[in-house]
């Protein structure tokens, strides 16, 4: 068996002539009318009234936070479970990220967790939409104590295009803005990028102001006020449009391969496959609490099965370094791995892997 990568990205003949038939016919390449198909495009996916797209995923929210005038040790609540790209973003102008534990069943933010942190400088909730799953504790939890709190809802939908509250909204779309990436493994993929949604025209016009330098008006030079360079190319769109058109199967893919884990998988004892409600969402990643982690990590990689570690508790990494102990976040530290996640991943690819993790527990 050749070596199954844990992730990789899935580019085609499509995305080649795409970038090809827009170098023929312009040149500017800086974003202009694809990059506004590709937001159309997301906003009637999502059904959002308003699509922003920038650079990449961590100025989306850096930008959403920005856009709710949150400011200077302001306090933001983020999970203790996430990439840590979702505090470093409030970090970047200032704020205080506050940690608080996740649900072990959904790695989505422990709302009983996030009500003891809030305080009087709490301005907003970072909730994170873990593999594209929502809080068992439910949306609307979250939206209630915001509203009663009088703070922000801010989702960082990253990992979760595709994926759907029950109730039939798309992830992203129940806070005030919702922040997509389309990095190299999101289920599509512009190398970098990002995107916000909102259904507040207010916010949507102070949004597009915010990544084009504060300019009064697109190609002028009066700014109304203080922005940034946070802008996306026309090459980039060219992907996203197609890989846009992509979706619906990559959708229904990833399901499958979901379905076929959790088959092969179930009765391993030493392995949990997290759940996943694939009625409405879709698995990015293919997450599972594993014993004796490490080792079945470099067994798998002798097998030439690509694996990788899933996020460690972000205040005890060296960047952050903040006194508590978070249990969930501890546990998925100590056992948490993705196994490979690719779209593109072949059904033999599966049962291979699975067959070699039976493998290792039966021989330790």
């Amino acid at each position: 068996m050749k070596f199954i990568m844990q992730m990789k990205p899935w580019f085609g003949k499509e995305e080649k002539e795409a970038i090809c038939s827009y170098m023929d016919e312009d040149g500017f390449i800086t974003e202009f009318k694809r990059t506004t198909l590709l937001e159309e495009m997301i906003a009637k996916y999502t059904n959002a009234r308003h699509c922003i797209i920038v650079n990449n995923g961590t100025i989306s929210l850096t930008l959403a936070a920005l856009a709710l005038d949150i400011d200077y040790n302001d306090e933001v609540i983020v999970p203790n479970y996430t990439m840590i790209a979702t505090p470093n973003s409030v970090k970047m102008i200032g704020a205080k990220p506050v940690f608080v534990d996740v649900e072990k069943e959904t790695l989505c933010m422990n709302i009983e967790k996030a009500k003891s942190a809030i305080t009087s400088k709490t301005k907003a909730i970072i909730l994170v939409s873990a593999n594209g799953r929502y809080p068992k504790s439910g949306i609307e939890a979250f939206e209630k104590l915001c509203k009663e709190k009088n703070i922000y809802l801010i989702e960082d939908a990253a990992q979760s295009l595709g994926s759907f509250y029950p109730d039939k909204r798309h992830i992203g779309t129940a806070g005030c803005i919702g922040s997509f990436s389309f990095s190299a493994p999101k289920i599509i993929s512009t190398g970098q990028g990002g995107a916000l949604i909102t259904n507040d025209d207010t916010l949507a016009t102070k949004l597009r102001k915010l990544k084009d330098f504060g300019r009064s008006g697109g190609g002028n030079d009066f700014h109304d006020s203080i922005g940034y360079n946070f802008k996306f190319t026309e090459l980039q769109a060219c992907i996203g449009i197609e890989q846009m058109k992509k979706l619906d199967f990559r959708v229904k893919r990833k399901k499958e391969i979901y379905i076929m884990y959790k088959e092969l998988l179930q009765d391993i004892k030493e392995v949990k496959l997290f759940e996943q409600d694939i009625i409405n969402t879709t698995p990015w990643f293919y997450d599972i609490l594993a014993e004796n982690r490490d080792e079945l990590q470099n067994y798998l990689k002798d097998k030439n099965i690509g694996t990788r570690l899933m996020y460690g508790p972000i205040n005890k990494q060296i960047a952050y370094q903040i006194p508590g102990e978070h249990e969930v976040s501890n546990l998925i530290g100590k056992k948490g791995l993705w196994l490979p996640s690719f779209t593109q991943i072949s059904d033999e690819e599966i049962g291979y892997i699975c067959k070699m993790i039976r493998k290792f527990y039966d021989k330790s």
